[in-house]
């Protein structure tokens, strides 16, 4: 069934358009009807690109088994062009749908990867750490709360309201952590007299100041309160927390929040720093003589093949399991020490990078003007000739226009194509808004490598 003209593929009907009958479990021969417009692909709405259409699958946690990771290889490799990405946002989605995008979407719903409710699957938004329950710094195991969280997301009709980008982040304190992507309401475990509270702010990070905390089994409540007081108050185009505060101010918003649960004033907290590149190679989790390695398809594209390969190593070594990280990697959790040189060595083989000291790990690259309408620049392929190009790897990321669709964050340099083969060349700069400071207009990837380099040997560099 081809897409309708808003990219949209008519299958299931939102809850909230049956009050009277139920929507059919979505590992069953769903009902049809078209989903909300919406320039947001998702797993019930296929999304038209130059290179075809768009599937965005959403894991919860960023988890996925490996027989659901057989699934997805399967489907891309069956239905689509065969070009599997990671996301921003521990996700994964399909590139190159043509017009078998109907049997893409049943195979992968009948894997298990669908939402609830129809109508959920848009705003199941939310983020945790990658190494959830297994990482030795955290306070506090976030799977539980996530799951709750997550099923009121998809379960509440109200929250169906919310915009396909309105996200919430659960931070456990672990070492690794995304801390710079925003999302419009985070919540952060930690210690206090011997309590552990949840501080939470909104329209951002959780590295900025918090704006209270609750208790620890307010938290689910905390997040209901919040969706509902901003969709009470909300204008029809204020669809993001940032854009309700810009009218209204934080204070108002929270004396309306105290009113609906008890929230607590917190003194002179501060998240605690991560340390970097724990999203590669082997690490220690919490359980002796256990480990969890990461790797990185190179600029989060696999193939049908790292896939599966990757999830066959899961089942031998690990627990069956993957999960996906906002770096746009991959972990396999729980896997013996003594195995992991064996499993490192499998996910080289699989041509997946394992090492941070190699530059195309830490360089990350939108579609480009290979794929995508208003790329002005071949961004992949640009990418590849830039990590030949740096003597270090160094945290780069190419931009084929100025939505950053790869990045969340700030990266420390980014290069913004102008032209084909040419970019302007930003470093981040906590004083300047978007991409940081602008240092070169202009240049070839070549000039720009020779730009790189030097900042790098430089004593100054951040």
């Amino acid at each position: 069934m081809p897409p309708d003209k808003a990219g949209i593929i008519p299958r299931l009907r939102p809850r909230s358009a049956f009050p009277t009958q139920p929507v059919s479990p979505l590992n069953e021969r769903p009902m049809s009807t078209a989903l909300r417009p919406s320039a947001c692909p998702g797993l019930l709405r296929i999304v038209q690109a130059l290179d075809g259409g768009i599937c965005r699958i959403k894991l919860n946690g960023g988890s996925i088994s490996a027989d659901q990771a057989d699934a997805v290889a399967n489907a891309a490799e069956q239905f689509a062009g065969g070009v599997i990405e990671a996301t921003n946002r521990a996700n994964l989605q399909i590139r190159g749908i043509a017009q078998q995008s109907a049997a893409l979407i049943d195979s992968l719903l009948s894997a298990g990867l669908g939402p609830r409710t129809a109508a959920g699957d848009d705003v199941r938004n939310l983020m945790l750490s990658p190494a959830a329950g297994i990482d030795r710094q955290m306070r506090l195991d976030t799977r539980a709360l996530a799951e709750q969280i997550l099923d009121t997301l998809q379960s509440h009709p109200r929250f169906h309201e919310l915009s396909a980008k309105f996200a919430v982040q659960l931070d456990g304190g672990e070492a690794l952590a995304m801390l710079e992507h925003p999302h419009d309401l985070w919540l952060s475990a930690f210690e206090h007299d011997g309590e552990t509270l949840l501080a939470f702010g909104l329209a951002g990070c959780p590295t900025d100041r918090e704006v209270g905390a609750v208790a620890l089994e307010s938290g689910h409540a905390l997040v209901v309160a919040v969706l509902e007081l901003f969709l009470e108050l909300a204008r029809p185009e204020q669809t993001r927390m940032r854009h309700l505060l810009d009218e209204l101010p934080m204070l108002a918003f929270l004396e309306q929040l105290r009113t609906r649960l008890p929230i607590k004033a917190v003194s002179a907290w501060q998240r605690m720093s991560v340390a970097d590149d724990l999203q590669i190679g082997a690490h220690v989790q919490n359980t002796a003589n256990f480990v969890y390695i990461g790797a990185v398809p190179p600029l989060g594209r696999l193939d049908p093949g790292m896939l599966r390969g990757a999830a066959q190593l899961a089942r031998r070594f690990g627990d069956g399991s993957l999960r996906f990280t906002p770096w746009q990697s991959l972990l396999l959790p729980n896997v013996s020490a003594s195995d992991a040189a064996q499993v490192l060595a499998g996910l080289k083989q699989l041509n997946l990078l394992t090492d941070a000291c190699e530059p195309l790990s830490k360089i990350i690259a939108c579609t480009g003007s290979s794929g995508c309408g208003k790329g002005l620049a071949d961004t992949k392929h640009d990418a590849r000739l830039l990590a030949t190009l740096l003597p270090r790897a160094q945290s780069v990321h190419l931009s084929g226009c100025p939505r950053s669709c790869a990045a969340a964050h700030c990266a420390p340099a980014t290069l913004l194509a102008v032209s084909a083969g040419h970019y302007d060349l930003y470093f981040r700069d906590a004083a300047q808004p978007g991409f940081g400071a602008l240092h070169a207009r202009n240049l070839t990837i070549e000039a720009a490598a020779t730009l790189l380099a030097a900042r790098s040997r430089s004593p100054l560099d951040a």
